[in-house]
């Protein structure tokens, strides 16, 4: 028996046919967004790892620097991973309808998300044990095995933690715009319930624990500076103090962990938001919760280039060209020592004010039965 072909067959096909193409046209650029941030992101994670890889042997074996790889190393492979995933849902809608892989997505964005949170939260714990609480940190001898040791039991403890849905305690669904997969939200059973606050209040302790410790940090460098202008002390140990406050490496650890913790707490908060939204009120709103995990998707791409850009390299290149302006603009020294002992980018050897203050200092310490030849002509010529 043969089928009947209808007689409008030939007169359809060429509107369906145009149909399909437009589709496939309209899904082809809607995939090349998500490419091109995995393309970038990957690519920016890998330069970075690579430019911390090749830094001096002190900065590499540093507590900071470690967690500062370890964050690069958690971008790289939350892009890897989830990226690919997110790219196949685009071509097809119909890819996270498999369990399976809808839960292993829930778990790469749940854990990912997480772990960013927490690393950043170690790396300024870190930066405030080594300011504020410096003899606990090197009686601890906090270094890059510490660092690791941290790092390994964020990944440890938060991986078991984002197992939990796929082991029953919550259920993993996929969202109403078909491209990622997330825990439900609005599941009405107590254990269910029980795990997303959990994981929403571990969210927003860290990142309040992370603007503390910046707060923390800040306000310990501004009382410092603050005590070394104001304390009655010689001139040789202010300029000392001072240069060990404004050197180069901590200028940049700081500037690292601040604009990364910017970055990091900017793309997560939303997130965490939509997390307490969705649980403790009616309202649905897909469109929010699709905005905020594209936010959160744009932090792994952001945070290489703060590593790039902030390199030590950079930092000096930006002092020098400050220290030839500076020279150049100065036109007559000051008019008080005291206001030069904050500018340790003097040259001690060829600043006049200096080697008179030098020679002052050494003829106020000989013996007064020592006479004291006066200075000759030539000598104040020299001068």
């Amino acid at each position: 028996m043969y089928l009947s072909v209808p007689n409008n067959f030939t007169q359809e096909r060429a509107p369906n046919s145009t149909r399909v193409d437009a589709s496939l046209a309209h899904g082809a650029g809607r995939v090349l967004l998500p490419v091109l941030m995995f393309v970038v992101g990957a690519v920016g994670n890998l330069v970075a790892i690579a430019a911390l890889s090749v830094s001096r042997r002190e900065r590499k074996s540093s507590a900071f620097y470690t967690l500062v790889c370890g964050l690069a190393v958690t971008d790289l492979l939350g892009t890897c991973l989830a990226s690919p995933i997110t790219i196949a849902t685009y071509l097809d809608p119909h890819v996270l309808l498999d369990s399976h892989l809808c839960a292993f997505h829930s778990f790469l964005l749940l854990f990912f998300s997480l772990a960013g949170l927490s690393v950043i939260c170690a790396m300024a714990a870190e930066r405030y044990a080594a300011i504020c609480c410096a003899f606990t940190y090197r009686r601890w001898h906090v270094g890059r095995s510490f660092a690791q040791r941290v790092l390994l039991g964020i990944y440890l403890s938060h991986a078991l933690v984002c197992c939990l849905p796929a082991m029953g305690m919550a259920r993993s669904e996929r969202q109403r715009s078909s491209t990622w997969c997330f825990i439900e939200w609005r599941s009405q059973a107590a254990v269910a319930t029980a795990y997303t606050v959990l994981y929403g209040v571990t969210s927003l302790l860290l990142i309040l624990g992370t603007i503390v410790l910046n707060l923390a940090v800040c306000g310990a460098l501004l009382l410092m500076r603050k005590r070394t202008v104001t304390r009655p002390v010689t001139r040789a140990s202010v300029r000392e103090r001072w240069r060990d406050l404004s050197s180069a490496a901590e200028t940049q650890m700081i500037a690292v962990l601040v604009t990364t913790s910017v970055i990091v707490l900017t793309c997560s908060a939303p997130l965490v938001v939509r997390v307490f939204v969705n649980r403790f009120t009616l309202r649905n709103d897909p469109d929010a919760d699709l905005a905020a995990i594209r936010i959160a998707s744009v932090n792994p791409i952001l945070d290489p280039w703060i590593y790039i850009l902030l390199r030590r390299s950079l930092f000096r290149h930006l002092r020098t060209v400050s220290q030839r302006r500076r020279s150049g603009t100065r036109t007559s020294p000051p008019s008080s020592p005291q206001t030069n002992l904050f500018y340790p980018d003097l040259s001690r050897d060829s600043h006049v004010i200096t080697q008179l203050m030098c020679t002052a200092n050494v003829i106020t310490q000989l013996p007064t039965a020592v006479k004291v030849p006066a200075p000759t002509k030539e000598w104040r010529v020299r001068t």
